[in-house]
Parts: structure tokens; C-alpha cells; sequence
């Protein structure tokens, strides 16, 4: 019931804000693991105004997606920033994770990352602080899923890592 209710708030946060009128902060990540194809493939959903904030302040640089264009273009320092501040391992083993794509939807961008060579596991440990070096109240969740079983973790500044038992 608790994994509902997470969900229901993440769908209605995510859906019901405008980019430029949201006060909520919060992005949704979801991890799942493949073991036909022994990868963590990994959606994860920004707000697109956040995500180009945080980037410029980061790395004083003008970033704007206003194109579709701009998000290939950008896409070293998406993966830069990703590889700063999402990090996973498993079974105690960190794994690298790539930026396969990211495209807009509505407000959002979602990218699409994967980590290859993963062996099944029971641990995952999960370590999400984007966007928590702009925002302070910068809430992130985290829904993997293994087989057919489903965790969710909430991920802050001042708790910003997890660890979940399979």
C-alpha cells in the first residue's frame, strides 16, 4: 500500500505543475533490472527549467533546451552531472551507468541510462542527489524494480542514499 501511495504522489506531482509555477521539487527514477540482458536500465524524469538551472550554476555555461536539438548537443554534461550525482552499486560493487538518450515530455526531460554487465544480485544501493545542490527541498524517487518485485526509496540532501534488499 505504502508503494502505491508513493506512486499516486509522484504521477500527481510530476503531471500537475507547471515549469514555471512549480514549488515542488522532485524527480522520479525508475531502475529496473533486466537479467536477460544482465543490465539496470534506467528511466530517470527531471523538470526540464531545474535541469537547466542546475547545470548552468554548475558549470557556468549558458544550457537551455529549448530544442530537441540541444539535447544531443548537451549530452557530455548531462552524463557528467548523472555521473556526479546518481550513483548505484550492487552487491556492494559500484556500476557505471551511461546516458543512452534523454527526450522532452511535456515539462520534463527524461533520459535514458543503462548500466551493462550486471549480474543478478541481492543488494542495490542507490545514491540520487540531483538536483539537490540548487534546491534544498529537492525530493527524488526511486522505484526499482527485479523481477517482478517493486521498491521504491525517497531520496534527499540530507538522506540521500539507500540501500534495498531482494
Amino acid at each position: 500500500m505504502k508503494k502505491i501511495a508513493i506512486l499516486l504522489v509522484c504521477v500527481f506531482a510530476l503531471t500537475s505543475f507547471k515549469a514555471n509555477l512549480h514549488k515542488t521539487y522532485l524527480s522520479v527514477t525508475e531502475i529496473e533490472y533486466s537479467n536477460d540482458e544482465q543490465s539496470l536500465q534506467i528511466i530517470s524524469r527531471v523538470f526540464i527549467d531545474d535541469f537547466e538551472q542546475v547545470l548552468n550554476q554548475r558549470y557556468q555555461k549558458d544550457i537551455s533546451f529549448s530544442y530537441k536539438e540541444d539535447l544531443s548537443k548537451h549530452k557530455d554534461l548531462m552524463q557528467q552531472y548523472l555521473n556526479e550525482k546518481l550513483n548505484i552499486s550492487v552487491d556492494g560493487k559500484p556500476v557505471k551507468i551511461q546516458l543512452l538518450g534523454s527526450k522532452f515530455d511535456a515539462d520534463q526531460i527524461e533520459m535514458f541510462i543503462e548500466a551493462d554487465e550486471v549480474n543478478d544480485f541481492n543488494t542495490i544501493t542507490v545514491k540520487d542527489l540531483m538536483l539537490t545542490d540548487l534546491f534544498d527541498s529537492q525530493k527524488n524517487i526511486v522505484n526499482i524494480k527485479k523481477n517482478s518485485e517493486v521498491k521504491s526509496m525517497l531520496l534527499m540532501k540530507s538522506d540521500g542514499q539507500k540501500t534495498i534488499n531482494f
